[in-house]
């Protein structure tokens, strides 16, 4: 399945009527570490080791305080984008 099925991100809040939309079984993350980008994943990605990984960087850097009002990761966007395009393979 491609990537752009399994990973959607979405516009900036304001940009789309249904930019806070999120299909079920897909929950939203915010990544990157500037500028941060919102990102629409499965929740089957939550059971994945690298997925993980990722996970517990966030509550390293976050706890449960997420600036964003969701789930933030704390790594790059293409780093992020690598990994899921990975996971999609699983």
């Amino acid at each position: 399945m491609a990537i752009s099925k399994i990973l959607r991100r979405s516009l900036s809040a304001g940009k789309r009527s249904n930019s806070t939309h999120v299909p079920k079984g897909h929950f939203a993350v915010y990544v990157g570490e500037s500028d941060k980008k919102r990102f629409i994943v499965p929740v089957s990605y939550l059971n994945q080791p690298l997925f993980q990984d990722l996970l517990c960087q966030s509550e390293e850097e976050f706890g449960f305080n997420h600036p964003m009002g969701g789930l933030t990761i704390p790594c790059s966007e293409d780093l992020f984008i690598d990994l899921t395009s990975r996971l999609s393979r699983i």
